[in-house]
């Protein structure tokens, strides 16, 4: 999410001068500044809550007229735009009940939500997603609880030093050799009794973690990144400049260990504000990965899993930390966000511009070792919130839209939105959904931390108001629903078939398709569909009077469909549809 407050030094607060100026102050100040209003109680409250945000404090004075003006929704209630709707919400509940106890990152597999919190993770089955039922609950402290999965395995980010690896443990001391921080590792075979298995210390902990698949298909990779190191920390010391790689043999994930601590920025080759990376999403088909490094954006040759090499790397004076990235399907692009204020401030009002606290969208041109990051835009949302509601671009995922590049994101009490940026210099939102702020009188952290699609349907994980469930329709991406998943961590980043013709009208006589994948939306064939060898078919919301015949087609998959025939195609997916004749798919 956010930058932890460096080791050792002092937490500050921004409070509001009475001219509107921003004033950096320390916390602990006996009284304010000539001129400066007081600032509220929303430091002691983060303070109580144990987290180690750096706390954005603002005149109450300010904040309501702030509300009056830009008529803000009231608080808890919900607009949205008319193709955007939430159709389910599982609050807080057991162990994560408290204010202080933040939901956080989001994990997927088949029908289960693994979504995690500062004090562990809860697992949800979506079979139902109008309807979320628990099937546990896992109490195991130490924040940020980011989870990944595969197979039968959780993998838990732990950025707060504990007294030692247990989930009983209570919060530790940096300077203590003996007390631990790093990625506490689950079995899940039993989705209702997880079982802690392992742990793995790392150097300053791990903020977040990446999983990245093995190339033997026997052995998992964690990449781990952490930052700020203090001169009197036992594990976190500077310089840091680096990424912890764990090796997880899939057989034996007991044995999993720290493998490799490649230096990225070795040097001064790193801005002055990187110590590490914030975040790293991975491309493992295509060997790539994209790193938020706090102050450069990378782009980097994972071929050799133990020793990423970084082939481009870009900063940005409007970016204030380099936070998280997603690439689009074809890997020609990457999307950086900035998280100005780290998470806790109010970055979507007025006192910012439109590339503060913004996405970046960089396109990749060149080939090989020659890549480069080449800038082309920002996105912002284009609503103002209150001061009263954190808000700054944050975690979110593609949607896998036919031939065009979209994806939905998480902006904390700025809500979710989806935005369309198939055009990387201009960049569109197409829907948004947003509650109003969770207070008039105090400010408390909320919102989505992070928004992911998965299988059709939008998942929220709302730091205060637990899971939400949302319903998207719209003709530009419920095609998307064509394509699943079984299983999803985002920073993992999986391909998906790329439409290299798209129908959209009637098609008399049949269709023959030689070469490349045919993608049908809404579209009523008259006659036989034959796939050639290679070649594939992606059929959503469309009618195909006639048989559908496939021989080692690329892919097949039958979606929201009517067949007036038979289908016979070994692999094919045929999901949500009629088909009035025989079906041989295997």
């Amino acid at each position: 999410m956010l930058e932890p407050t460096p080791r050792g030094s002092r937490r500050l607060a921004i409070t509001l001068a009475a001219t509107g100026a921003l004033l950096l102050t320390a916390a602990v100040a006996a009284a304010p500044a000539s001129g400066a209003t007081e600032t509220t109680d929303v430091c002691d409250s983060f303070e109580a809550a144990g987290d180690n945000f750096a706390e954005y404090c603002i005149a109450e004075e300010a904040a309501n007229d702030a509300v009056a003006a830009n008529a803000i929704p009231g608080v808890d209630e919900i607009v949205s735009s008319p193709n955007i709707r939430q159709i389910a919400n599982y609050p807080k509940f057991g162990g994560f009940a408290s204010e202080g106890a933040y939901n956080s990152d989001l994990a997927f597999q088949g029908n289960y939500v693994f979504a995690g919190n500062y004090e562990g993770f809860s697992v949800f089955d979506v079979s139902n997603p109008a309807s979320p039922q628990v099937v546990s609950q896992v109490v195991c402290s130490g924040s940020q609880g980011d989870p990944s999965v595969i197979g039968n395995l959780l993998f838990l980010a732990v950025d707060q030093v504990r007294t030692n690896d247990s989930c009983t443990s209570a919060v530790g001391s940096v300077t203590n050799p003996a007390h631990w921080e790093g990625v506490r590792i689950f079995d899940i075979s039993d989705k209702a009794h997880p079982q802690y298995i392992k742990s793995v210390r790392t150097d300053c902990g791990s903020h977040t973690q990446t999983l990245v698949p093995g190339k033997d298909g026997k052995t998992a990779y964690i990449y781990v990144q952490s930052y700020s190191p203090s001169a009197s920390a036992a594990y976190c010391k500077l310089p840091h400049d680096k990424i912890s790689i764990i090796k997880v043999p899939l057989d034996n994930p007991t044995a999993a260990a720290v493998v490799a601590t490649p230096v990225l920025f070795p040097g001064t080759t790193g801005a002055n504000s990187t110590s590490g990376c914030h975040d790293i999403t991975v491309y493992p088909e295509l060997d790539l990965a994209a790193g938020a490094c706090m102050g450069d954006g990378v782009l980097m040759d994972i071929s050799d899993r133990e020793n990423p090499v970084i082939i481009s790397q870009v900063r940005d004076t409007n970016f204030a930390f380099w936070h998280s990235a997603t690439f689009n399907n074809a890997g020609t692009k990457v999307v950086f966000t900035d998280e100005l204020g780290g998470g806790s401030s109010a970055i979507c009002t007025s006192s910012y511009r439109a590339n503060q606290g913004a996405d970046a969208i960089y396109d990749i041109v060149g080939s090989g070792a020659d890549r480069k990051l080449v800038f082309r835009s920002y996105f912002k949302i284009p609503r103002l919130n209150s001061p009263r509601e954190n808000c700054v671009a944050h975690n979110g995922s593609l949607i896998p839209a036919m031939g065009r590049d979209i994806m939905v994101q998480a902006w904390y009490q700025g809500g979710i939105s989806v935005w369309d940026f198939t055009d990387s210099a201009n960049p569109v939102e197409i829907a948004y959904w947003e509650r109003g702020p969770l207070s008039e009188t105090r400010n408390i952290l909320g919102g989505a931390w992070s928004t992911y699609y998965h299988n059709g349907y939008i998942y929220s994980n709302d730091i205060q108001k637990g899971l939400d469930v949302i319903k998207l329709d719209d003709p530009r991406t419920n095609n998307a629903r064509a394509i699943a998943f079984d299983e999803l961590n985002v920073q993992t980043q999986p391909s998906y078939p790329a439409c290299t013709t798209i129908l959209t009208n009637r098609q008399n006589g049949g269709l023959d398709i030689n070469s490349g994948i045919t993608c049908l939306d809404g579209v009523t064939v008259n006659g036989a569909t034959k796939v050639a060898p290679g070649a594939g078919l992606i059929a959503f919301n469309s009618t195909l009077n006639g048989s559908v015949t496939a021989t080692d087609a690329s892919v097949v998959s039958i979606v929201e469909s009517n067949v007036n025939g038979s289908v016979a195609a070994v692999g094919a997916t045929v999901r949500d549809s009629k088909v009035t004749g025989s079906v041989k798919t295997s």
